[in-house]
């Protein structure tokens, strides 16, 4: 047992401590701490990962090689069409028939969703009946089968059920190819649309609805100020990827000989039998669309993630900043003299 007389002496305790466990004097060594004389940290050289890199930026060369040099693309051309009237015209169409289409389809889908939920058993065997009947045929199916719906139905009438009719028209005049077309994808993506809302609102906690419902608040306020709101979070990201697949799945109505994207390119390499370079300019096109629309969807799920994380996803913006400033760090540090040594009694 260690007597406090022994502990009193500070002499005595230092004498036995080891050398090697005493602090060293911070006025000696040339970097004045306990921590110089430890090896440096090397960071761990992944071998691999680095090959498995350069080989991917090999391929990726070679294939921009091949595609800038081949002859074949005519890029010439690509360059001539690629802002003509005709291609533009198609442009414009394809994307106020995708707006049209994605407003239509969630406007009837988010109905079906709440259908679906609900707790009487009619609307939730008709909803489940209407997205059963329309993710099972294919969106070509649909199109053809409305493009000739008149077949079936030659006239439309607005009367009283079962007896007399006060106005028709015939179908032929009332459907034409592009209305047929926002008919049959509207009603195609609406069946998607409710799905997705569906598992939207079902990814919130049942607890949030019991809090609204001991505070009082009724169930379409609890939906739409408590609900949906937390339910965009898981909604957006699926929406996002229906509405880059409808920009690109707008190009089938071109069976329908809808003048979009796609059909103005076809009308055109029909007469100057240019199929490459022409089909160059629409995939151009709808590659620089779906760009766009990727970064909004990037910053509308930036936007709904408030209040889920601490801090917010970065932007590539600030990506590129933070990329910046370190690579602008190392240089200084890589070009900076080197420090003065310290001599003798300098201070």
């Amino acid at each position: 047992m260690v007597s406090p007389s022994y502990l009193s002496d500070p002499s005595r305790v230092a004498a036995s401590v080891p050398p090697a466990a005493r602090p060293k004097d911070p006025g000696h060594g040339p970097g004045h701490g306990p921590d110089d004389d430890l090896p440096p940290i090397v960071p761990r050289r992944h071998i691999g990962r680095r090959m498995t890199a350069g080989a991917a930026l090999l391929v990726f060369a070679m294939v921009v090689n091949s595609v800038v040099r081949n002859r074949a693309f005519q890029w010439d051309v690509v360059g001539r069409y690629f802002t003509t009237a005709a291609v533009l015209d198609g442009l414009l169409l394809t994307l106020w028939l995708t707006g049209v289409v994605m407003v239509l389809g969630f406007l009837l889908g988010t109905p079906l969703a709440v259908m679906r939920l609900s707790a009487n058993a009619v609307l939730r065997t008709l909803s489940w009946g209407y997205a059963w009947i329309f993710r099972s045929t294919p969106l070509l199916v649909q199109l053809l089968f409305w493009f000739n719906i008149g077949a079936l139905y030659p006239t439309l009438g607005l009367g009283i059920p079962f007896g007399p009719q006060f106005v028709t028209v015939k179908t032929v005049n009332l459907l034409g190819p592009t209305l047929t077309a926002v008919i049959g994808l509207t009603l195609h993506e609406a069946a998607y649309a409710a799905e997705v809302v569906r598992g939207g609102i079902l990814s919130v906690d049942a607890g949030q609805t019991e809090a609204a419902q001991a505070l009082g608040i009724g169930r379409r306020r609890t939906l739409r100020r408590i609900v949906i709101p937390q339910a965009m979070r898981s909604i957006v990201p699926t929406a996002g990827n229906m509405l880059i697949g409808t920009l690109k799945g707008t190009s089938i109505v071109s069976v329908l000989a809808v003048h979009d994207l796609l059909y103005s390119v076809q009308l055109v390499y029909n007469q100057t039998y240019q199929v490459i370079p022409l089909l160059m300019v629409a995939t151009l096109w709808y590659i620089a669309v779906t760009t766009v629309l990727s970064v909004g969807q990037f910053y509308v799920e930036r936007h709904y993630a408030r209040g889920s994380a601490r801090a917010l996803p970065l932007t590539p913006l600030q990506r590129l900043r933070i990329h910046l400033a370190a690579l602008r760090a190392r240089l200084e540090r890589a070009t900076a003299p080197e420090a003065r040594p310290v001599i003798g009694g300098d201070r």
